[in-house]
């Protein structure tokens, strides 16, 4: 059986960690920041961890086991 391509869309925003866990960015992060409050743009700024289903898939499209 070939070898699978890595999904680049993916490889370009989503990683995993050494652990193994899938760790995306907050959407809404990058224009319009003056109407925005504080709080809400700090938010943004940390990074949202996927979990179940949807991280099994995500690490078959990097390749990853």
């Amino acid at each position: 059986m070939p070898k699978l391509k890595t999904h680049s869309g993916t490889k370009d925003k989503i990683r995993v960690t050494r652990n193994g866990k899938v760790i995306r960015r907050k959407a809404n992060g990058n224009h319009n920041m003056s109407k925005k409050s504080h709080s809400r743009k700090r938010t943004l700024v940390s990074p949202k961890l996927i979990g179940g289903t949807i991280a099994k898939n995500i690490k078959k499209n990097l390749g990853v086991k």
